[in-house]
């Protein structure tokens, strides 16, 4: 009787033992399954304030592009520049032939030196002082025939002389009255000419001035300058050929990229949000614009507003901006694409999350948030405009709370984590890449 309740107390213990050996076990276990404290990434809410961009897409164009063309007809000589190099305004380019050019001037100085002498000869008075000369003559004649007739006349009438003296002293009147109003005409005429000679010498004078002038010009035009400053493109003759016959021959292209002009295109909503900033004295003023090139990089110097077109594009329901650029490194050339941006507005007190700590989950924006015991929390978030590499949040998180930044796909709601702060490098890297 007494071994088998012995045996029954050993029974007993033995259960009782193997019970709590199990439950040791099973935590164990799940101990084991749980395995260490994952280690993450992360980084404080942040909370300050910031300016908003608004991004365009925007061409760049040079301020000026003059193309050089030869105006005169001559065989290229020699070409005086590098091609894609900066020039000056002044700056010898091309040279022409210029030796008809120099014979055509030679000629219409000779031209000018005969007009001017045609011209001092028709100013002299001998034609016309011979025919007053003439006149005066006629006029004595007149005056004596005058006298003799007025003095035969009553010699006559009392038979004193032949009548037929009297007859010829008529007769010799009424010829001295007509050959002086011959000779007064051709004093009219020999004046008449006169003028018509200096103005015909005149209008010669004049005439080989202006063929002068036009020499001088066209041989003005074989020396070819540069009419501005700025970047001179690859040539298009090679010296030796012939240029200008017919067509003026295009010889090269020179822009002024310094200042660039860019221009974007806004749509209507954006140009009148614009405005209503500006209005309100928020709006951007000055250098304000920035341009992040095709490579990603931002351009180091800012622009500024110029213009605005006249209208809204009716087919695009966009605005036409051109803006403004420094560009003394010849960094930026006419034909690049990029984007424009500049501080729209500034948020006040802005709650600000990196990018990449964002995820989405049914259409949801959502963040894993570390709690102060090293919790994960799933949290939903609403957001606003971005900055840079970063969000604004406008629900769903607050100023000084932790988030996970890396290591996202390691953790899960309800773990516990072994939270690190992010690199250095890594931040200036973001940073540097979000300008």
């Amino acid at each position: 009787m007494k071994r088998f309740i012995l045996v029954g107390a050993l029974a007993a213990l033995e259960v009782v033992g193997v019970g709590c050996g199990g439950k040791e076990g099973a935590a164990k276990k799940a101990a084991g399954a749980a395995g260490p404290a994952v280690s993450v990434v992360v980084a404080p809410v942040v909370q300050k304030t910031v300016p908003v961009y608004s991004e365009f897409t925007a061409r760049t164009d040079a301020n000026d592009t003059v193309e050089i063309r030869a105006r005169v007809a001559a065989f290229l000589q020699s070409m005086h520049f590098q091609e894609g190099t900066a020039v000056k305004k002044g700056q010898p380019l091309f040279t022409l032939d210029k030796r008809e050019f120099e014979a055509s001037l030679q000629t219409a100085k000779a031209q000018l030196a005969k007009a001017e002498a045609d011209l001092q000869s028709a100013r002299e008075q001998s034609q016309v002082d011979t025919a007053r000369a003439n006149l005066e003559i006629a006029a004595a004649q007149l005056n004596k025939a005058d006298q003799d007739v007025k003095r035969l006349k009553p010699l006559a009438e009392q038979q004193a002389v032949p009548q037929q003296d009297y007859d010829n002293a008529l007769a010799q009147q009424q010829g001295a009255r007509a050959q002086l109003e011959g000779q007064k005409a051709g004093l009219n005429t020999a004046k008449v000419n006169q003028t018509a000679q200096i103005g015909q010498a005149s209008a010669s004078v004049m005439s080989a001035k202006a063929q002068i002038q036009q020499a001088e010009l066209n041989l003005e035009y074989c020396n070819i300058v540069s009419p501005i400053d700025g970047l001179i493109g690859t040539r298009q003759v090679a010296p030796g050929n012939l240029v200008g016959r017919g067509d003026a021959t295009l010889l090269a292209t020179v822009s002024n990229i310094n200042p660039l002009r860019v221009f974007l295109s806004i749509s209507e909503a954006e140009y009148l949000k614009l405005v209503a900033m500006k209005k309100a004295g928020r709006g951007p003023t000055g250098n304000s614009m920035e341009m992040i090139m095709a490579d990603g990089n931002l351009f180091p110097h800012k622009g500024r507003f110029i213009v605005a077109d006249r209208a809204v594009d009716l087919k695009t329901g966009t605005l036409s901006l051109i803006a403004e650029f420094p560009n003394p490194e010849h960094l930026l050339r006419p034909g690049q694409f990029g984007r424009v941006r500049l501080a729209a507005e500034v948020v006040e007190n802005a709650i600000l999350i990196p990018q990449k700590a964002v995820m989405e989950m049914q259409s949801a924006k959502v963040v894993y948030v570390v709690t102060a015991d090293n919790k994960v929390q799933l949290r939903s978030l609403t957001l606003g405009d971005r900055v840079g590499q970063d969000y604004i949040v406008t629900e769903g998180l607050k100023a000084g709370e932790r988030i996970v930044v890396d290591g996202i796909l390691k953790v899960k709601p309800g773990a516990t984590v072994a939270p690190m702060a992010a690199p250095v490098s890594t931040e200036k890297s973001e940073a540097k890449k979000g300008e």
